[in-house]
């Protein structure tokens, strides 16, 4: 039997972000013979003491790392983030950054999952508009595009009750096109809360089952623009996360795509700001238009930036403004109709929600047919196994029988 790198346990802890004294107390280490709980983390990291079993599954939990990883001889080489997100803002902490990694990973054997599935019971149909675009494409033209393939209508998108319904009316084309778009929270707790300021999307460029991950913690304005920022990375087939202030070419791309896409040029122009009139009068005009064509108010910051109706400076000034106001943070997951007693939604409808309509209905018909277990089925959906069921039954009261 292998044995335990100490090495590796140490550097899974710091790879999480996590100090000593945090990891003691997620693993639940405890004082032992007059040797302090962080001692006998440091004994445990050095070789002097060897972890049990029980504790080695605690610390892949804790530190979200596969069991397999603490024997291996040496560290894994830390993976690619994406095109679009070689770096974090310059603020981010370890933590961030651990968590970052962890949101990567957790979505990837999500992902990977749904193929294996798909490849297994022959379900496997390609999706030509994957890696159909190029950098030197025209944004409009490329917004043209997704468009047409998932036959959107934007006099509907504008038409629709709330922005709320119109990111859901958005959400569904995107589906029905073969795209599994998923919101994302946390890892499992409110410790592991994702940041709009490390992580607003990501989009996982695959020709079979593509994912788009959307930061449930957002702005439901922002939201919209995200799903739409992250089909762009689909087109050109490239695999990335948005969330930082890192606008490279890539970054551009697909910024301008989805400016182009949910709220065109002609449309721009029915809006009249000046920098002249100061940054209060802006916001309120730039406020004002976003709501009314339910779209988020630092996208028509950026599109009126880029038609250079204002300067990058004014841009990041009220850009500021706007994130400071929360306008970017707010979660609205109360708006949800399945409530617990209290009147907040309880969790199953929050995790039906968080979950793509496609991929609730793909689980348990594969949970029907024997080629998902329980525990599969609950990773590929964001919850344990003993959640699946609740979450299958939440709003459909006919699921397949599988249990």
């Amino acid at each position: 039997m292998p044995s335990v790198n100490p090495d590796i346990l140490k550097w899974a802890r710091q790879s999480a972000g996590m100090t000593p004294e945090f990891a003691v107390q997620k693993l639940g280490i405890r004082a032992s013979k007059g040797i302090g709980q962080v001692d006998r983390l440091a004994a445990l990291e050095t070789g002097g003491e060897f972890p049990t079993r029980s504790m080695l599954k605690k610390m892949s939990k804790v530190y979200r790392r596969p069991l397999l990883t603490f024997y291996l001889p040496t560290q894994p080489k830390k993976g690619q983030r994406g095109e679009d997100f070689r770096t974090l803002p310059a603020s981010a902490t370890a933590s961030d950054r651990a968590l970052a990694d962890a949101v990567m990973r957790d979505i990837s054997a999500r992902q990977s999952l749904v193929r294996m599935v798909l490849e297994e019971e022959n379900e496997v149909e390609e999706l030509r508009f994957i890696g159909s675009a190029t950098i030197s494409s025209e944004p409009s033209d490329v917004a043209d595009h997704i468009q047409t393939t998932l036959k959107f209508d934007i006099a509907k998108y504008r038409k629709s009750k709330s922005t709320r319904a119109a990111v859901s009316y958005l959400r569904n084309l995107a589906e029905v096109a073969g795209i599994f778009v998923i919101f994302v929270d946390n890892l499992g707790n409110h410790h592991s809360k994702i940041s709009v300021d490390i992580f607003r999307g990501f989009a996982l460029s695959d020709d079979v089952a593509p994912f788009i991950a959307v930061n449930a913690n957002d702005s439901v304005g922002a939201q919209a623009f995200t799903i739409v920022h992250e089909l762009a990375h689909l087109w050109l087939g490239i695999t990335g996360v948005s969330g930082s202030d890192n606008l490279h070419r890539t970054e551009k791309f697909c910024h301008d795509v989805a400016s182009e896409f949910l709220l065109p040029r002609s449309q721009l122009a029915q809006l009249s700001v000046s920098e002249n009139n100061g940054s209060s009068n802006a916001m309120q005009l730039i406020a004002e238009f976003a709501d009314v064509h339910k779209v988020s108010r630092t996208m028509v910051s950026y599109r009126l930036y880029r038609s250079r109706v204002i300067s990058f400076k004014f841009y990041e000034k009220i850009k500021q403004e706007f994130q400071e106001l929360h306008h970017d943070g707010k979660n609205h997951d109360q708006n949800l109709t399945t409530t617990t007693g209290s009147g907040r939604p309880n969790y199953h409808t929050i995790r039906r929600h968080r979950a793509a309509a496609t991929l609730v209905e793909l689980v348990d018909r594969m949970l029907g047919i024997g080629a998902l277990t329980t525990e599969k089925a609950g990773k590929v959906l964001g919850v344990s196994a003993k959640n699946v069921h609740g979450v299958l039954i939440t709003g459909n009261p006919h699921p397949t029988r599988w249990d």
